[in-house]
C-alpha cells in the first residue's frame, strides 16, 4: 500500500507558506518606502528653502510703454436754488499701455555649484539677460482719444517680473540717446508679480522719428525655470546654458532647426508673432494677463536620486518573490529541506538592500550605492546559501541569478522612454524560465 503524503509536507503547502511569508515581508518593505519618501520630502523642503534665499523661478514681462491720458465726461446736475440743470465736465486720468514693435532677448544661463545644506543639494543658476527692440509711435486713435488729451510728458516704461530680490545689478534702459533707471513701484495688478518702472520718459524723439530703439539687461540669480512673455509684435528669444537636461515648457516651443541639446548644455531659439497670441499690441485701462502665453525652460533633474531609490523599492516585491521562487525550485529539485526561518532571513537580507541603498546614496551617488548594496546582499545570501544547500553549485547559481535580477532592475530604473517595454519583456522571459524549470515538479509530493 502506497504511503500517503502529509499535506503540510507537500510542495503545495510549502509554496503557500513561502507566499504568505512574502506578503508578511511587504510590511518592513513598506517601512523602507516610507523612509525613502520622508527623506525625499526633507530634501524638497531644503531645496525650496535654499532656492528661496538664492533666487526662485523667473518670469519676465516687458518693457511696456505706459502713457496716461485724460477722459472728459459731461453730466447734468440739478441745482435747487436756480431750479435748473447745469452742465458739468469731470476729468479722469486713465492709462494706456503699448508693447514693443520688436523685442529680442538673448539669455545665457550658467548653472553654478549646487548649494548644499547637510546632505541635500539644490541646483541654482545665474542668468544674464540682454534685451533690445523698438517702439513705434503710439496709436491712440484706435480708441478715439484726441491728441490734446494725451499726457506725453507723463509717460514711463515698466517691466513686470518675479524674483525681484535676486536681481544682481541695476537695471537701466537706453531709449534713443537717453538712459532711464528702473525702480520698484507699488504693485497695482493684484498678483504675485513685482513692477519696476522708470521715471518720466521723453517721447519727443519717438514723436519725431515714429520709431525708437531701446536696450537693457538684467542679471538674475534663480532656480527651477525662466519664462518670457512674447509681447513684441515680433518676439525673438535665444537661450543657451550648460544644463544638459532642459524641459521646454510654456505656450511656445523652440524652433527645431536651431535647437541643440548635448551632454554639455543646450541652445534654443524662439520666434513668436503677434498673430500667434490672443492679445493686441496696446491695452487701455489694464494690462492683459499674458502669463498663460509665456514660454521658456524648466531646469529640472529628470530623475533625482530619491526618485531612483523610490523606483527601486517598487521592485522589492518582485525581487523577494523571485528569490524565494529560485530557492523553492532548488529545494523541490534537489530534495533539500529549507526551513521557513531560513526563508525569513533571506527575505530580511533582501530588504536590507534598500536601506543600504538610500543611506549610501545620500553620501555618494546612486550608481555607486546600488553596486555596493547589491554586491553586499548578493555575497551575504550566497554565503548563507552554502550552509543551507550544503554545496557550492546551487549558491553559485543563486548568486548569478541575483546579479542578473539586480542588473535588470538597475537598467529599468535608468531608462525613461523604454522602461515599460524592457520591463515587460524581461518579466515575460523570467516567467517563461520559471514555467520551464517547474514543469516536472510534483506539487502533491513532499520531500
Amino acid at each position: 500500500m502506497e504511503k500517503q503524503t502529509n499535506f503540510f509536507q507537500s510542495n503545495t503547502a510549502k509554496i503557500i507558506m513561502v507566499g504568505f511569508l512574502t506578503l508578511i515581508l511587504l510590511i518592513p518593505l513598506q517601512f523602507v518606502k516610507s523612509l525613502i519618501e520622508e527623506r525625499s520630502i526633507r530634501q524638497k523642503e531644503v531645496v525650496s528653502e535654499t532656492s528661496e534665499k538664492w533666487g526662485e523661478d523667473i518670469y519676465f514681462y516687458g518693457p511696456i510703454l505706459k502713457i496716461p491720458y485724460k477722459v472728459h465726461t459731461e453730466s447734468l446736475q440739478y441745482e435747487a436754488k436756480t431750479n435748473q440743470h447745469v452742465k458739468t465736465i469731470s476729468t479722469e486720468i486713465r492709462l494706456a499701455y503699448f508693447f514693443p514693435e520688436e523685442l529680442k532677448n538673448t539669455t545665457d544661463v550658467t548653472m553654478v555649484k549646487p548649494l548644499q545644506r547637510s546632505l541635500y543639494k539644490s541646483n541654482v543658476f545665474n542668468a544674464q539677460m540682454d534685451f533690445s527692440g523698438s517702439y513705434v509711435f503710439p496709436n491712440f486713435k484706435i480708441n478715439s482719444i484726441a491728441d490734446e488729451n494725451i499726457m506725453w510728458d507723463k509717460a514711463t516704461i515698466l517691466i513686470r517680473t518675479t524674483n525681484l530680490k535676486s536681481i544682481k545689478s541695476q537695471v537701466n534702459l537706453k531709449l534713443g540717446d537717453s538712459v532711464y533707471r528702473f525702480e520698484p513701484t507699488q504693485n497695482k495688478q493684484n498678483d504675485s508679480m513685482s513692477t519696476l518702472e522708470t521715471g518720466l520718459v521723453n517721447l519727443q524723439s519717438l514723436q519725431q522719428n515714429r520709431k525708437q530703439n531701446f536696450t537693457f539687461n538684467i542679471n538674475y540669480n534663480g532656480s527651477k525655470m525662466i519664462h518670457f512673455a512674447p509681447i513684441g509684435k515680433t518676439t525673438s528669444a535665444k537661450m543657451s546654458s550648460n544644463w544638459p537636461s532642459p524641459s521646454f515648457s510654456g505656450n511656445f516651443l523652440p524652433n527645431d532647426k536651431n535647437k541643440k541639446i548635448t551632454s554639455k548644455g543646450f541652445e534654443a531659439e524662439w520666434e513668436v508673432l503677434h498673430l500667434n497670441r490672443p492679445f493686441p499690441q496696446q491695452s487701455f485701462e489694464t494690462l492683459p494677463n499674458v502669463r498663460p502665453h509665456a514660454f521658456g525652460v524648466d531646469f529640472i533633474t529628470t530623475v533625482d536620486e530619491y526618485q531612483q531609490n523610490e523606483r527601486a523599492s517598487k521592485y522589492g516585491f518582485l525581487v523577494i518573490g523571485l528569490t524565494f521562487l529560485i530557492f523553492f525550485l532548488i529545494q523541490s529539485i534537489s530534495k533539500i529541506n529549507i526551513h521557513i526561518f531560513q526563508y525569513s532571513m533571506i527575505g530580511l537580507a533582501l530588504i536590507m538592500f534598500y536601506t543600504l541603498l538610500i543611506s549610501i546614496t545620500e553620501h555618494s551617488s546612486f550608481t555607486l550605492a546600488y553596486v555596493v548594496a547589491g554586491a553586499s546582499v548578493i555575497v551575504l545570501i550566497s554565503l548563507y546559501s552554502i550552509s543551507i544547500l550544503k554545496n557550492k553549485k546551487f549558491p553559485a547559481f543563486i548568486g548569478i541569478s541575483l546579479t542578473f535580477l539586480y542588473t535588470f532592475i538597475f537598467v529599468i530604473i535608468q531608462m525613461e522612454d523604454y522602461a515599460l517595454l524592457v520591463g515587460s519583456i524581461g518579466l515575460f522571459l523570467i516567467l517563461a524560465a520559471v514555467m520551464y524549470f517547474s514543469r516536472k515538479i510534483d506539487w502533491g509530493a513532499g520531500n
